[in-house]
């Protein structure tokens, strides 16, 4: 949304790829909000005053958060620690997505990582 030059060519083209569904997990919306909030993440004007209506402005539609990925986030084990992302890799466990991340720690959980190569 903010067009991040970190982001492979690649993955920019997939996202931008009308026949690929894009989905926003909520506890991105809420990592997101929280570190606007805190003055570490600046945001365009429309999306720091309403995240989810510019998710789906852009197209994207938001993955809510269910019990089913909240006890899939709460029992792994491994090398990620932060909440945040626990529950990332829970919701693509659960839901067999592929996460689009610059996080290597996250292969640990055998999840589809997408970010330097197509996994």
């Amino acid at each position: 949304m903010v067009g991040d030059s970190k982001l492979p060519a690649f993955a920019r083209e997939l996202i931008a790829d009308e026949d690929t569904a894009v989905l926003v997990s909520a506890a991105s919306v809420w990592e997101i909000v929280t570190k606007h909030r805190l003055g570490r993440l600046p945001l365009p004007a429309e999306a720091a005053v309403d995240l989810i209506q510019a998710v789906h402005a852009e197209g994207f539609e938001v993955l809510s958060i269910n019990a089913d990925h909240a006890q899939t986030a709460g029992r792994l084990r491994g090398p990620v620690g932060d909440p945040f992302d626990r529950m990332l890799i829970a919701q693509a466990l659960e839901e067999r997505l592929a996460l689009i991340s610059n996080e290597r720690p996250f292969d640990a959980y055998g999840i589809t990582r997408l970010w330097s190569t197509r996994r």
